[in-house]
This record gives structure tokens, sequence and C-alpha cells, in this order.
């Protein structure tokens, strides 16, 4: 789905935004660290949170990044994962493209299977 330029943008340390439906129905937007792999978007959060919240109710979610002129924006259905391995493969993916998170006992993965994309020329395989 992504090129090679894709690749390296979703590698490089930058922040995107993860939009949620509330439960008024309106977009719930935050700031999120994330990263990609297989087709897959991975977010570390605290269990509690009013994103995970949103996404019990309705697994809709989409997560952009920007920088200058490029950006990209991957949709999908979300999971909530809770189990230790899919809780620390997240937190390595995590460490690997920003910094090891602080310690949680309450984390838990938010697992996007990205079934569209969007992007800036470049970034997409088309």
């Amino acid at each position: 789905m992504l090129t090679p330029d894709g690749l390296d943008f979703v590698t490089e340390r930058h922040l995107a935004t993860l939009t949620t439906l509330g439960p008024d129905g309106r977009f719930h937007v935050v700031p999120v660290g994330f990263t990609y792999r297989d087709g897959l978007v991975r977010i570390i959060t605290s269990g509690p949170s009013q994103k995970v919240a949103n996404l019990r109710r309705d697994a809709r979610a989409t997560v952009s990044q920007v920088d200058g002129g490029r950006w990209l924006t991957l949709a999908g259905s979300a999971r909530i994962l809770d189990d230790p391995d899919s809780v620390a493969l997240a937190v390595g993916l995590y460490a690997q493209r920003y910094r090891q998170p602080r310690v949680n006992p309450l984390r838990v993965a938010i697992e996007v299977t990205v079934e569209t994309a969007l992007g800036s020329a470049g970034l997409l395989a088309r």
C-alpha cells in the first residue's frame, strides 16, 4: 500500500492524530505516536482512555500524519488488545520509532487494520 517513500515517512519521528467517534457522534481527535507495519497501525495508550472507550463502541479509526506538504491518512477498523504479547510488540515498535515509553500497567494496544489510505504524491502505491 505504501511506496518506499511512504514507508520512510511512517518511520520518521512525527506525531499524528487519531480520529474516533465520541459518544455524542462528534469526532474525537487526539495526538498520538503510531507505528505501521504490514498493513497494521499500532498505537499504545492507557486502557481507560476516551479513545479506547470510543473504539470499543465503534471500531472505525483514522490516523493522519502531516509534515509540511507531505501527508498520509490511514483508516480502517480497530481492535483493542490487552494481552501481554500484543502490548509488548506495540511498545517495542513504538520505542524504535520514538523512545521507550514510561511504564503503564494499564497499557493496551490499539491495532488498526488499514482499509483505505490517502496521501500526498509518491507515498502510496497506485
